[in-house]
């Protein structure tokens, strides 16, 4: 579990990655949320809804090293922009980011803070679409193929069709999904319903222009399944807490 902290946050850097580390992806993300709904719940006693909004995401950022965001920028750049494949490789190795990628990054962090200012606190929300979106990701790393011929996911990348990873990975979506609709009902499940769409509208992306996945690509896969399934949450708000 650590390496896999070390994989998808600022905390213990240092770690050798491991294959194993995918099957921890889910668990991982949820303490990461647990970390930022604590965070909210504080927030939102102090300030007002979009200040205190604005602070969490700050707050997500900070824990994850900005890479997440990183990786969107990169695909802002090289999955958005008209070009071939080799060269869309090339842009999102590039470390410097275009003009595609900037307005990706600024539309998510702006969709983000106003979607979850315009939801009442809710303890399992940002745990549990923080433990999916990493779920998520750990399925595209075993079922899609990657992209380059090397990288730095091939460093920790598992074997295709590793059970372990598959069985973690569903079974933390079953978990969340059932967290979700026990304290939501049905628009809690809608709500990562609509995460899972943000994250396979990505993954079909970049499967189309790349062939496979980057680690650019499940960052991105992250960003965006998370931005859906709170704008989700924000459009269900008047139902939420009413199963």
């Amino acid at each position: 579990m650590i390496s896999a902290l070390a994989l998808l946050s600022c905390l213990g850097r240092g770690r050798e990655p491991q294959a194993s580390a995918v099957r921890w992806f889910g668990p991982v993300g949820a303490v990461i949320g647990l970390v930022l709904a604590g965070a909210w719940w504080v927030a939102a006693e102090l300030w007002p809804p979009t200040l205190a909004a604005a602070v969490v995401v700050a707050i997500d950022a900070a824990l994850t090293g900005m890479l997440h965001l990183d990786g969107l920028a990169d695909c802002g750049d090289g999955l958005v922009a008209p070009m071939e494949r080799a060269r869309r490789l090339e842009v999102m190795r590039d470390p410097s980011v275009g003009a595609f990628g900037m307005v990706t990054v600024v539309l998510d962090v702006l969709l983000s803070v106003t979607a979850l200012a315009a939801v009442d606190f809710r303890w399992w929300l940002l745990p549990g679409v923080w433990a999916a979106s990493r779920s998520v990701a750990a399925l595209v790393m075993v079922r899609v193929p990657y992209a380059r011929p090397e990288g730095l996911v091939s460093a920790f990348r598992p074997e295709s069709g590793d059970r372990p990873a598959v069985a973690a990975a569903v079974g933390s979506l079953l978990i969340v999904g059932t967290v979700a609709y026990r304290s939501e009902g049905p628009a809690g499940l809608v709500t990562l319903a609509v995460a899972l769409v943000g994250a396979a509208g990505t993954i079909t992306l970049a499967y189309r222009r790349l062939g496979g996945y980057t680690g650019d690509v499940l960052g991105a896969v992250i960003v965006v399944s998370q931005v859906a399934a709170l704008m989700a949450a924000a459009a269900l708000h008047p139902t939420l807490g009413a199963p």
